[in-house]
């Protein structure tokens, strides 16, 4: 029996803590401080009006797309104009302009990169002569924002 008692003793006192922090849970809210005016205001002054932010492009990155395929502009891609960016590739492989690829035209780029890999000239690959044939992705550059100024203390005896 007095392990009943004090089990229900406990579950009790469990119930009021979770009640207490339940109840807490809903001051967190009042502890975030609201932004400082001078931040809202963008540093430059209480008088000055809040911009308004910049307008995105109603252009979707499907609709840029198509209007770059569709040269003409009359609202389709025919097949010339989706074959014109292949055409352009295949001309610049085609160093003979004979019409047709040869292996060492199309691999152009992988044998001049080969061959300024190979330092010594032997015709293999060292393992540091082959890590300069990574592929260098650039990164996305930031956005550059306009430098905060610091806020002005103002002694409160003036």
């Amino acid at each position: 029996m007095g392990r009943f008692l004090m089990g229900a003793a406990a579950a009790m006192l469990l119930m009021t803590g979770v009640l207490f922090w339940w109840k807490g849970a809903g001051r967190a809210a009042d502890l975030v401080p609201p932004a400082p005016v001078a931040m809202a205001r963008g540093m430059a002054g209480e008088d000055a009006p809040i911009g308004e932010p910049p307008a995105a492009s109603a252009k979707t990155r499907e609709e840029k797309r198509f209007g770059r395929y569709d040269k003409d502009k009359d609202g389709g891609i025919a097949r010339a104009e989706y074959l014109v960016s292949r055409q352009k590739a295949f001309a610049k492989l085609d160093a003979n302009k004979d019409g047709r690829l040869s292996f060492e035209e199309y691999s152009v780029k992988a044998l001049a990169k080969f061959a300024g890999a190979d330092a010594d000239r032997t015709g293999v690959l060292t393992p540091v002569e082959f890590a300069t044939t990574r592929v260098v992705r650039k990164t996305a550059t930031r956005a550059k924002c306009p430098p905060v100024a610091a806020p002005v203390e103002r002694d409160e005896e003036s």
